[in-house]
């Protein structure tokens, strides 16, 4: 008996039946066999190109370059950017920042807050886990925001929960209760969520000193796989992989972080593409790099501007001045010179949505002469006219005033460029300037916190919200307040206010606005731009978009979504490639 198996498909019979058939026949058969063979192969070419898409796929390094040595990879005592920056991929808060620029659950299942806007009732997810495994709950929640608040750990954060009351209610739920409603607050609940298990153990006063600084255990995307030092000791590089606990599942296969002393080393690094990314180029090295990389550019948060204090000064108290004042500065010139091009010019205290990058994209040439042109019309029109020394001046309340001041600032490279510029502006327009600089904590403590200045520049960082809050209501015009314009103005008080309450974030931007056009007309102070922060970066790797950041490390908020690898997929696989991540 014949054991071997049957080895003829249905193609060698198909074929065995077309041979089997008469010459006429067969010719016929042969030639439509051959034609359907070649029309599918042609159908499924066409299907797989217009229907098959390159699918996000674990794989590729992004080797990021940063300036300083971590100290604090702690959520609570992070304050240089190397700290913050490590702490952005390590860490997880309740909510996160999504590639909209809107806030997302993370820790969170969810956040109800209350009518009155005074009191946040969170619960938090069953399935998070901290990198050693351990479960996230409320009590370490608690901790973390406890220990913000503690006057004897310092944090820098500690001013954003004062007056906040925290209470456990379950080992999955808390409430976190202010003493007046304030919207902006929901933000502080990006911060990431600490392990009470390890650090609760510290006394407070050694919390400062722990190991667990730079050798942190978080809850983040990605965790640390090994830590390389230098012949000093010091952190030359963290590596980190995909956390196990991750529920984001991160496409890169690893994050290296790479720490230089300054900003030459790193630009030296980074040509010799021993980095391929980094936020930390001057503006003015950028553009060796434009051909090889991609750049991201996002303006930020912060506005400098020039604030006057009109009672160190009459003739700053004449509405003409000031605005001749403000006319006559080039704004655009300014973020040539200064920032290179990065930046966004302004003319009011907040930036607004429809602005971009493309604005400053103007003549500085033709806007430096019209703009002095105009700013000498407005003077003339104001009542003041040329002495015999060149100076403007008006008499004003019985007194010949001369339109001169003094302007203060920090003596740092970006301020020095900025005040140099802004001076000579207003020297061609006519105006006595002298320059006094000083070292930042100099200036804050002997010029800003006792307001001896008649003009000061300077940058306000007022966060993602755009909160205008401490910087021009009347009751911030004191020290500690930050309204060092002294600026005092009912109406534009109560505007504020609402923006302190308002939950509508649509009816609380059209406030801003508001609030921004009536401080603008007044001139209490010339803002003059926006920085941005510039994230340049291999071709290779693909980020989501970085909307709405309120700080460099932000940029980091999406990262599991980026990548560098991809896989061709039909979209039933790819269902399916969803369907096992989420399995």
């Amino acid at each position: 008996m014949n054991l071997q198996p049957n080895r003829y498909t249905l193609l060698d019979k198909f074929l065995a039946l077309i041979e089997a058939r008469k010459p006429s026949d067969k010719l016929f058969l042969r030639i439509l066999f051959f034609s359907l063979l070649f029309l599918s192969i042609l159908f499924v070419s066409n299907f797989n190109r217009n229907h098959s898409f390159p699918t996000p796929t674990r794989g590729g390094t992004l080797i990021e370059g940063i300036v300083g040595i971590p100290r604090f990879v702690n959520p609570a005592l992070a304050i240089t950017r190397a700290d913050q920056d490590t702490v952005s991929l390590l860490y997880s808060g309740l909510l996160r920042i999504d590639s909209s620029g809107n806030l997302a659950p993370d820790i969170a299942e969810s956040i109800n807050l209350s009518e009155d806007g005074t009191e946040y009732n969170i619960v938090v997810r069953k399935d998070q886990t901290f990198h050693d495994g351990r479960p996230i709950t409320a009590h370490d929640v608690v901790y973390t925001f406890k220990l913000v608040q503690d006057s004897d750990l310092k944090s820098p954060l500690r001013g954003n929960w004062s007056d906040v009351t925290i209470k456990e209610v379950s080992e999955y739920e808390l409430q976190v209760k202010l003493t007046e409603a304030y919207s902006p607050f929901m933000e502080n609940f990006t911060l990431g969520i600490m392990p009470q298990h390890i650090w609760s153990t510290l006394p407070i006063e050694q919390l400062p000193f722990s190991q667990h600084n730079t050798e942190p255990i978080g809850s983040g995307p990605f965790s640390i796989k090994q830590i390389k030092r230098s012949s000093s000791g010091l952190i030359s590089s963290y590596v980190l992989e995909p956390a196990l606990n991750s529920q984001s599942h991160p496409n890169l296969a690893a994050i290296e972080l790479v720490f230089f002393q300054n900003e030459a080393d790193l630009e030296k690094a980074f040509a010799e593409k021993q980095i391929n990314s980094t936020v930390y180029l001057p503006n003015e090295a950028i553009a060796n790099f434009v051909q090889d990389a991609q750049i991201i550019s996002q303006p930020m948060p912060r506005v400098f501007g020039i604030f006057f204090n009109q009672n160190r000064s009459p003739a700053l108290r004449d509405k003409a001045a000031r605005e001749a004042l403000s006319v006559a500065i080039d704004r655009p010139d300014l973020i040539t010179k200064v920032l290179s091009g990065y930046g966004v010019p302004t003319t009011k205290p907040i930036l607004a949505a429809d602005v971009t990058l493309e604005s400053s994209s103007t003549d500085s040439d033709v806007n430096s002469t019209s703009s002095l042109d105009l700013a000498r019309e407005i003077l003339l029109a104001g009542g003041w006219k040329k002495n015999d020394l060149g100076f403007w001046e008006k008499k004003i309340s019985q007194s010949t005033e001369t339109l001169g001041l003094t302007i203060k600032t920090s003596n740092s490279s970006l301020f020095d460029r900025t005040v140099s510029i802004v001076a000579d502006s207003w020297r061609q327009l006519g105006v006595e300037v002298q320059i006094e600089q000083y070292a930042q904590a100099d200036l804050v403590q002997s010029v800003i916190r006792t307001r001896d200045f008649q003009t000061l520049l300077f940058g306000l960082d007022m966060n993602r919200t755009q909160d205008l809050y401490p910087f021009w209501h009347s009751s911030q015009k004191d020290d500690p307040g930050l309204n060092v314009s002294q600026y005092t103005n009912i109406a534009v008080d109560r505007l504020l206010e609402k923006t302190k309450n308002s939950q509508d974030q649509v009816g609380r931007k059209q406030l801003l606005q508001e609030i921004s056009t009536a401080i603008s007309e007044e001139v209490p102070a010339i803002m003059l731009f926006v920085p941005s922060m510039v994230y340049v970066l291999d071709k290779s790797i693909i980020t989501t978009p970085m909307t709405a950041i309120g700080k460099p490390s932000d940029r980091f908020m999406n990262v599991s979504d980026w990548y560098a690898k991809t896989e061709i997929l039909w979209p039933f696989f790819q269902t399916q490639n969803i369907v096992n991540d989420i399995n």
